[in-house]
């Protein structure tokens, strides 16, 4: 990777958004395509029959703003989507696949889009256009040359609409393996898997309008203005009601203090809104040791004030009580509360505000799910819930905050490698064939077959995969392993650039393309991710004429794949309201699709949780029983949690600044607390190198450099893809397998 120029260190911010947000915004998009595109995707982004934004999977209000229904990211996502760039055969015949691995992340995704099929032919060092049809070949004579169907993996990002995950999956089944890891692996499995236990259902349980309603706002390990800068907005009408907010996070993040906005005088000339009632910086992964404290105190409170518990709701809607409270109460409170690194003032008033309210929601992102325990602190959430009976009412309830803008609706549409009983016998109802019944391989277990060479073919569907998986040097290996590696993608990223022996790049459109098939127009499908399905329209003419739709490429693959099918791929593609025809014949809440869709504001999924009426097998809410933390710290050793820049989303890099955070022209950090820099005889800029030791085998990242922070002790936080080599392949949460990216044991030494 290219040395950036001098890395500046100044102080973060105390605020996010406001009118530098507008500036950035413009610069961003105005840089990249010309002023006509620029605003005629801003007027169409997030308004009703519109563009989804692909920047996030945060739902939009029922009355949009005139001013514009988006935030920095969102318009950072669309430049970077929508750029006018392009990276064409002339391009990668001036760079090797070398040279290329030698620049940043940030330069490949600034080449622009691409435009053509290309293939890196075995022992070549450069790719080269291919034909559709010959690409399609390839990967068909490749597929079935294989032993046996689950040598192949076929993985999916969450920016995919529903209607090419649903042809992809089924695709996938009908060629015979249930390999089909996804993004969801990586991000909210854990959410998933603690839900569906809990409450019968893993998504969230809350709509925007409860958020409005809510008492209490409780924000776990998120950070809003960075990664769903909409919800901010909402958090401010929300308090404009009454609401408190709560925001439990290591680092102190600007967007949970203060926000500007820039659609209001307050937030232009003003001093905005201050988010956060209560700002508590838990140490990394103490959230059950948290959540024990809390209610221990709340059962004591309820000794002389039984009413602050909801015990008509627990008696009635709700099973295990007995056994949590049980296991609860063997716990030493003070030991708790050490263990979180807060002062019993700070828990009190968490306590406070909780006892005297019963409409709560509780959010989270992955500060909660990529541990090992990242199931124990979901569920453990969901307990605090079910005391106060705050689920299964207006403004209260679980709302796990997506990162990709269809991450939810993949997994609905069938793109999971553990699939429902109920799916796989509508599929062999409606399609008329056997299906696979064992499980399939997760992101992980995908890695691992593909680097002990049981998985030899390896397709994504969008994303970075390289540089979202954990493991950097295994999970490139494994790639390296396979006969044949196939991206399907809107722009260069590193995933193509360590390759199997054979790799193809082909060219998909984005949400901001228009598609149009026998002179009609069409749209897809998203859901978002509080469980409202709407469409998504493109605006722009594609960068080239090779740029093929996803449901196109799915279909093409299927049909170059398959020896028989009772499906008519093309009459699939000529009009994805055929598609969708075929999902609601197969997918539960799905009846009608094409007349729903039409409403300007989509449809509502059936959720039981948001309704009281619990799905799970014994049709109640279940209390669980879940374990504290476990890590076991050595005298030198760190806790490492893995972050996202300002200018970044997910693998995508937008720029090199980190304005929020006082970072600019650089990307190689590390957060630490000041006092424990100073033992270290560490100052602001010093070089050091992050290095650990699982299972005896080293991992260390060079050429860090030291930022001072407010976090707490013992606790260090990074960049991610950047730090990616330092989380083991098999340090994966219990049950959901999620990777443990946010609280990894690493040693610091200066270089």
């Amino acid at each position: 990777m290219k040395k950036d120029n001098k890395l500046i260190i100044n102080h973060p911010s105390k605020s996010a958004a406001g009118i530098k947000a507008v500036y950035i915004s413009l610069q961003q998009i105005l840089s990249r395509m010309s002023v006509k595109n620029s605003f005629k995707v801003l007027s169409k982004l997030n308004q009703k029959e519109g563009i989804d934004c692909p920047g996030c999977a945060w739902p939009d209000p029922l009355r949009r703003s005139k001013l514009g229904e988006f935030c920095e990211n969102g318009v950072k996502a669309i430049a970077e989507e929508a750029m006018e760039r392009k990276a064409n055969p002339k391009f990668f015949s001036q760079y090797s696949v070398k040279e290329l691995q030698n620049q940043s992340d940030y330069w490949l995704g600034q080449q622009g889009r691409l435009t053509h099929p290309m293939i890196l032919r075995e022992n070549e060092t450069h790719y080269s256009p291919i034909s559709w049809e010959e690409a399609n070949t390839i990967i068909g004579q490749e597929l079935n040359k294989l032993d046996n169907p689950n040598e192949a993996a076929f993985y999916t990002s969450g920016r995919t609409s529903n209607e090419a995950a649903f042809l992809y999956q089924l695709f996938v089944r009908m060629y015979g393996t249930n390999n089909l890891p996804d993004c969801s692996n990586m991000c909210h499995e854990s959410s998933g898997v603690a839900l569906s236990k809990t409450v019968g259902i893993g998504k969230g349980s809350v709509t925007l309008d409860d958020l409005y309603k809510a008492e209490l706002i409780i924000i776990f390990g998120q950070n809003p203005a960075t990664n769903h800068p909409r919800m901010l907005s909402c958090l401010e009408k929300a308090k404009k009601n009454g609401a408190k907010v709560v925001a439990i996070n290591p680092l102190k993040e600007a967007g949970l203090t203060n926000f500007k906005n820039p659609q209001t005088a307050k937030g232009i000339i003003g001093g905005g809104t201050d988010i956060a009632d209560l700002y508590l910086q838990l140490k990394i992964n103490e959230d059950v040791a948290l959540l024990k404290a809390v209610m221990i105190k709340l059962f004591q409170i309820s000794e002389q004030h039984p009413d602050i518990l909801d015990q008509e709701f627990i008696n009635q809607k709700t099973a295990g009580f007995n056994e949590f409270k049980e296991e609860l109460l063997t716990h030493n409170l003070e030991s708790l509360i050490q263990r979180t690194g807060l002062s019993i003032q700070e828990i009190d008033k968490l306590v406070d505000l909780i006892a005297q309210r019963k409409k709560i929601i509780t959010c989270w992102g992955m500060g909660l799910t990529q541990h090992v325990n990242g199931v124990d602190n979901i569920q453990e959430v969901v307990n605090l819930l079910l005391l106060k009976g705050s689920i299964g009412k207006e403004g209260a309830g679980t709302c796990p905050v997506r990162g990709h803008s269809n991450v939810q609706g993949d997994r609905t549409m069938g793109i999971a490698e553990k699939p429902s009983k109920e799916l796989l016998d509508k599929i062999a109802e409606n399609f008329g064939f056997t299906q696979p019944k064992e499980h399939g391989y997760s992101v992980v277990d995908a890695i691992t077959a593909m680097y002990h060479q049981k998985v030899k073919v390896f397709i994504g569907m969008g994303g970075n995969f390289l540089s979202a998986a954990p493991d950097t040097n295994y999970t490139s290996q494994a790639l390296q392993n396979c006969n044949l590696t196939v991206h399907i993608s809107t722009k260069l990223n590193r995933s193509h650039l360590t390759t199997g022996k054979t790799a193809l790049i082909l060219p998909s459109m984005g949400r901001t393309d228009k598609y149009i098939k026998n002179g009609k127009a069409q749209f897809v499908t998203v859901e978002n991710s509080m469980g409202v399905v709407h469409s998504s329209k493109g605006a722009l003419t594609p960068p080239s004429e090779f740029v093929e739709s996803e449901p196109v490429i799915v279909a093409n693959i299927a049909k170059a794949t398959l020896q028989q099918s009772r499906v008519n791929w093309d009459f699939l593609t000529e009009d994805y309201n055929n598609i969708r025809d075929l999902i609601a014949k197969t997918i539960n809440g799905f009846e009608n699709y094409n007349e729903r869709v039409k409403q300007p504001i989509g449809f509502e999924l059936p959720n039981g949780a948001r309704t009281g009426n619990f799905t799970t097998p014994n049709k109640k809410a279940n209390f669980t029983v879940n374990k504290l933390s476990d890590i076991a710290l050595d005298a030198d050793d760190f806790i490492m949690m893995t972050t996202r820049s300002h200018d970044q989303f997910n693998t995508t890099i937008y720029g090199l600044d980190d304005r929020y955070r006082g970072i600019h022209n650089g990307r190689m950090v590390v957060f630490m607390n000041s006092e424990d820099a100073q033992k270290l005889g560490l100052q602001k800029g010093d070089k050091i190198s992050l290095y650990n030791n699982y299972n005896n085998i080293k991992r260390q990242v060079d050429n860090f450099s030291v930022v001072p922070y407010n976090i707490p002790k013992g606790c260090v936080a990074t960049y991610y893809p950047e730090s990616n080599p330092l989380v083991p392949i098999n340090l994966t949460a219990h049950l959901s397998h999620t990777p443990s990216s946010k609280s990894v044991k690493v040693k610091i030494k200066k270089s």
